[in-house]
């Protein structure tokens, strides 16, 4: 079924020491209940670059907003 909705979804998470998403700890906080499912899929596949201070690989808690759009 094609809806052509567009909008952003706006997510928690934290990033682990590896780079990756923890899936237990990705929540929605807002968006389109069409578009949330998609959103989540697709930022548990990123891989981010390990956040370090004084030499130290952290975890880090972040907001990430994913915008859908009609071209």
């Amino acid at each position: 079924m094609v809806t052509h909705t567009q909008g952003t979804v706006i997510l928690e998470a934290v990033i682990t020491k590896t780079g990756t998403i923890d899936p237990a700890r990705l929540r929605v906080i807002s968006g389109h209940p069409l578009l949330t499912p998609a959103a989540v899929e697709a930022v548990q596949q990123w891989r981010y670059r390990p956040t370090t201070l004084n030499g130290q690989t952290l975890e880090i808690l972040t907001t990430i907003t994913v915008n859908f759009s009609l071209n």
